[in-house]
């Protein structure tokens, strides 16, 4: 993309973020090698970090978000890179668990840029939007001399831009679930095989073990590797109570018993989620020299936006983007009992929506069902989504714009009724954006 005239190093903040949402529209993805001569040529140097790299389907922006928390407590400076951001691009980097200030996202930009503008008179293609967001966060964490870098896959993880560093401290793997089927294969062995792909040689990898057939690849995949396994059973988390918006529960393995780890998330799946954050920071004690009490607090701790977060009284915001994550929110919404429900969603067309709504019209006792469609060219239109439900029993009303959607739940919603917004994360970014990130916190 040429931006002719322009002068490119004055580039607005809104200039830059146009830009990367242009660059589907002429680029295509690249290799890892690709990835690599961008690093390069920005200097990047893996030596200077020490990286936590997460894959998997959920919950791996849970599990990056609750480990740069425990750093972050414990003065260790950190970088996290997450995706996608809910409101702001500038979500995708933080250091020491707050995002980038305007000036260091374009300042990031612009150099990414000019090394971009080389590599394409030399021939060479120009990054996809995810590669040239990788660049620029690299590039803003070591200019910040983090020392540890929380690394969350994109797409995948085998040929994910983020699967370039040879040898993290650590490598993480989330539940896994059919997705992005498209890309990553039409099974759950087909895409633990993607997510394993950053599995590394003699680099031990820690991952949620419950599902048999993921687990079986993951694990062949680290023996070929050389790589000790620490997987984390779901009958090791025992005894859950809900304590109103926290849940308390006990971690039970042959080296740490009955552990208690308390999580400000009122979501049944957080559990599995903070164990492996807790289990990867016990792994790296004799590295980071955090302890264990101090590893809990941190997980009591944590924030993060749009997943089972009460931004109002009785107003939940669940980025449960794909079957899995539905399930998930259900699960969520049957502990915190709420009497006649409002909910309200939308959700994008590469995810299985139909399985999605028809979980959603069958498992929910909703009160009303409001249905909107997202700005994302790949929303699905409101229609179309109140077609699905019906289909499966349940009426829904149309309210094809997202804010107005939102207002008219807001003034429908009794005083003590619950209202839960669910669907694409990207979704949750609009409501999000609407409300001003609010958090009842």
């Amino acid at each position: 993309m040429d931006l002719g005239k322009a002068d490119k190093m004055k580039m607005t903040y809104e200039q830059a973020v146009s830009y990367l949402y242009e660059i589907p529209k002429f680029t295509k993805k690249n290799g890892l090698e690709h990835t690599k001569e961008l690093l390069r040529r920005l200097d990047i140097r893996e030596e200077n970090f020490k990286i936590i790299h997460v894959a998997g389907s959920n919950g791996k922006g849970s599990v990056c978000r609750a480990i740069s928390e425990v750093l972050t407590e414990n003065q260790k400076c950190n970088g996290l890179f997450i995706s996608p951001h809910l409101v702001r691009m500038e979500e995708r980097f933080c250091i020491n668990g707050k995002m980038c200030s305007v000036e260091e996202f374009l300042e990031a930009f612009h150099c990414v840029y000019e090394v971009v503008e080389r590599m394409q008179k030399e021939g060479l293609a120009h990054p996809t939007f995810f590669e040239y967001l990788f660049g620029m966060g690299m590039w803003i964490f070591q200019k910040k001399r983090v020392e540890y870098l929380v690394l969350e896959t994109g797409l995948g993880g085998r040929l994910d831009c983020t699967n370039v560093f040879t040898h993290p401290l650590l490598t993480i793997i989330t539940s896994i679930s059919l997705e992005h089927t498209e890309y990553l294969g039409d099974t759950i062995e087909k895409i633990a095989a993607e997510k394993a792909g950053i599995i590394k040689q003699g680099v031990p990898v820690l991952y949620d073990a419950g599902n048999e057939k993921a687990d079986q690849v993951i694990s062949t995949k680290a023996s070929a590797c050389q790589a000790k396994i620490y997987p984390v059973h779901r009958n090791s988390l025992k005894f859950p109570k809900f304590n109103g918006k926290y849940i308390d529960f006990y971690f039970q393995c042959d080296y740490d018993v009955d552990t208690k780890i308390s999580i400000p998330f009122a979501a049944p799946y957080q559990m599995m989620n903070m164990t492996l954050a807790y289990q990867a920071m016990r792994m790296l004690e004799p590295e980071t020299g955090i302890k264990k009490e101090e590893i809990l607090k941190g997980i009591r701790n944590t924030r993060w936006q749009g997943r089972m977060q009460e931004v109002g009284e009785n107003i939940y915001f669940d980025g449960a983007h794909n079957v899995a994550g539905i399930h998930a929110f259900l699960d969520s919404v049957a502990l915190i009992r709420p009497q006649n429900p409002i909910l309200l969603f939308s959700m994008v067309s590469d995810k299985d929506y139909e399985k999605a709504i028809q979980l959603l019209a069958e498992r929910g006792q909703w009160e009303q069902v409001i249905v909107t469609t997202i700005s994302d060219k790949r929303g699905i239109p409101a229609e179309d989504i109140a077609r699905i439900f019906s289909h499966f029993g349940q009426q829904a009303v149309v309210i094809e714009d997202s804010r107005k959607a939102y207002e008219w739940a807001l003034k429908g919603k009794k005083r003590g009724q619950a209202l839960f917004c669910t669907g694409s994360l990207y979704f949750i970014g609009e409501l999000l954006e609407i409300t001003g990130g609010k958090n009842s916190d």
